[in-house]
């Protein structure tokens, strides 16, 4: 489970994309650019992890974070029982996309999910199985997308796996 109360927590910045997801507070935020509060402790001193587009990204640059390889040698993570629980928030009128990808060791994609615009000024749960016939190692990859408008980002928040893993 990560918070992002005090760091990242092993999860990792890709080196080849754009630019970076940024741990940060609703309080230094400036208005109109990302959720009010924090999802885990509702409040603007809370931390979460956020991409905003700014002048300085080309709309359909890439910011990619992936989470710790998580062993399919570990009998109680099996890919196939496997879940990922987040919570996201996705606000303006020039939004790009989300999209969640499982990867393995061996660098093989598959996208979990693809959200692409506005998609509220709220903080959205989502639960997705992640799959495949654990035979390989693996990690899950959060990509954000710039879109258009300056103030418009993607935050994310409580990144959890199932007990299991």
């Amino acid at each position: 489970h990560c918070n992002f109360e005090f760091d990242l927590c092993g999860w990792k910045q890709d080196e080849n994309d754009d630019f970076d997801w940024h741990l940060r507070t609703s309080s230094t935020a400036k208005l109109g650019t990302g959720p009010a509060t924090d999802h885990t402790l509702q409040e603007p001193s809370g931390h979460y992890i956020f991409i905003k587009n700014s002048f300085f990204q080309l709309p359909g640059q890439k910011s990619r974070i992936s989470s710790p390889v998580l062993s399919s040698k570990n009998k109680n993570c099996k890919v196939r029982e496997a879940v990922i629980i987040f919570y996201y928030h996705m606000y303006g009128a020039h939004i790009g996309s989300l999209i969640i990808y499982q990867r393995t060791t061996l660098k093989h994609e598959k996208i979990l999910l693809n959200l692409t615009g506005n998609q509220g000024n709220f903080w959205q749960r989502k639960e997705l199985t992640l799959s495949g016939d654990g035979d390989e190692d693996f990690e899950v990859v959060f990509e954000g997308v710039a879109g258009e408008g300056p103030k418009d980002g993607i935050a994310l928040d409580d990144l959890t796996f199932s007990r299991e893993c």
